[in-house]
C-alpha cells in the first residue's frame, strides 16, 4: 500500500488540492463506535454554579471529572 502525499509542506504550507483530492474525499468526521459516543443528558443546576461554569474551557472535560470523582 503506497503511503499518501503529505498535504502541508515543512514550511507549513498547504499544496493544491487536485482532483485526484476531491474524489477521495468523503464529508464530515468518520461516525464513532457504540460505546465512545457522548450521551447527551439534559439538567438543571444552580445560577451560582452556572457562572462559575462559564469561566472553564471544556465544560464537558471539566464536569465528566467532576461526577467521576464524585460517583466514585
Amino acid at each position: 500500500m503506497s503511503k499518501d502525499k503529505a498535504l502541508i509542506d515543512r514550511n507549513g504550507e498547504v499544496d493544491e488540492l487536485g482532483d485526484d483530492f476531491f474524489a477521495r474525499a468523503k464529508r464530515g468526521r468518520p461516525s464513532m463506535l457504540p460505546f465512545e459516543r457522548k450521551v447527551r443528558q439534559n439538567f438543571m443546576i444552580d445560577p451560582d454554579v452556572a457562572e462559575k461554569l462559564e469561566a472553564v474551557g471544556n465544560k464537558s472535560a471539566f464536569v465528566n471529572e467532576a461526577l467521576r470523582k464524585a460517583l466514585a
